[in-house]
């Protein structure tokens, strides 16, 4: 087993990516093109500090951290990952972790922090013990949740399983929109209408709440512009709107990954709240999610009631903070 630190995202990128299919922890947060665009949007003040793992069976592990002081964290952040962690083949975690410890050592670290940790995550179970077996302590907290949902096969199926005031409600309000408004709803993908159609998006997401306002900060933009530009040419992103009359009234930003369709983010006009277009929008994309043959929606992290009413499961996300005794 070598290991060898990490000093760009392109590399190992084939290794990188082949590892991450098959890891439990697979996410579009943790391929090389979302950690490469996050670094050069971001990474300024920092310095990379992950590493790999290479046995004679290829890479095994791959760590992906930053250091900013004495203090060592994941590559990312909580405002644009909504998961992070280790990439670690199945049997080799004891040495991995091991070795992950070993650099905190030598990087003359403090602390590790690490962020947006699944609850399912090796990481919760494996290092907790190694780290306090080397003296070091252990914090884990619960950070936030995340929700989402398996699909079936048919829109008739997924209504079934709602319960019976939430399913009312949804037809309610789209039978509404339907009677009353002369509306529309359609996905672009294309990098060049995406790009054309991003300040669309950003100006909605802005006008939903005081909160996503003051969120878009002139940094956010770029990296939005830089990411979404990325995604699409990596035919991974699907960019929604509904119109009234011609007139855009909701968006939403979602991703296609690994067979599984991730709501990152949304918007819509409040003049028109009276017809729910921010909600129907959000399930009319998961509808389309079915008739592509997704097998998952992620509605990503946050306790928002929306997701809960359109069938979202609740799963709690972790932090984990490893510092010297």
């Amino acid at each position: 087993m070598v290991t060898t630190p990490l000093t760009s995202f392109s590399e190992i990128r084939t290794e990188w990516e082949s590892l991450l299919s098959t890891s439990p922890v697979n996410s579009l947060f943790l391929t090389p093109n979302w950690q490469e665009v996050w670094w050069e949007s971001f990474g300024a003040a920092k310095g990379m500090a992950g590493f790999y793992v290479r046995s004679s069976e290829g890479v095994t592990a791959i760590a992906p951290l930053a250091k900013q002081g004495d203090t060592l964290s994941f590559v990312g952040n909580q405002d644009t990952f909504d998961y992070n962690d280790f990439m670690v083949s199945p049997g080799t975690e004891d040495d991995f972790y091991h070795s992950l410890l070993h650099s905190i050592e030598e990087q003359s670290c403090n602390s590790l922090e690490l962020y947006s940790l699944v609850e399912s995550s090796p990481t919760l179970t494996y290092l907790p013990e190694a780290a306090r077996s080397h003296g070091f302590n252990v914090e884990v907290e619960k950070e936030d949740v995340t929700s989402g949902i398996d699909l079936p096969g048919t829109w008739e199926e997924y209504l079934a399983v709602l319960n019976k005031k939430d399913r009312h409600e949804l037809r309610r309000k789209l039978r509404r929109l339907e009677s009353e408004t002369n509306w529309s709803f359609y996905g672009i993908s294309e990098p060049d209408q995406v790009t054309a159609s991003l300040g669309e998006f950003i100006t909605l997401m802005k006008m939903s709440s005081a909160e996503k306002e003051d969120y878009m900060t002139p940094e956010r933009e770029r990296f939005f512009y830089h990411m979404t530009e990325k995604m699409a040419q990596q035919s991974l992103l699907k960019l929604y709107f509904m119109e009234i009359d011609g007139q855009a009234v909701a968006t939403s930003l979602c991703f296609d990954y690994a067979s599984s369709r991730l709501l990152y983010n949304s918007g819509y006009n409040s003049e028109f709240s009276y017809y729910s277009v921010g909600l129907l929008l959000n399930a009319l994309c998961l509808k389309d999610a079915i008739e592509q043959g997704m097998g998952y929606f992620d509605f990503l992290r946050g306790p928002e009631p929306y997701k809960h009413h359109l069938g979202g499961q609740q799963r709690d996300l972790y932090q984990m903070v490893v510092t010297r005794s």
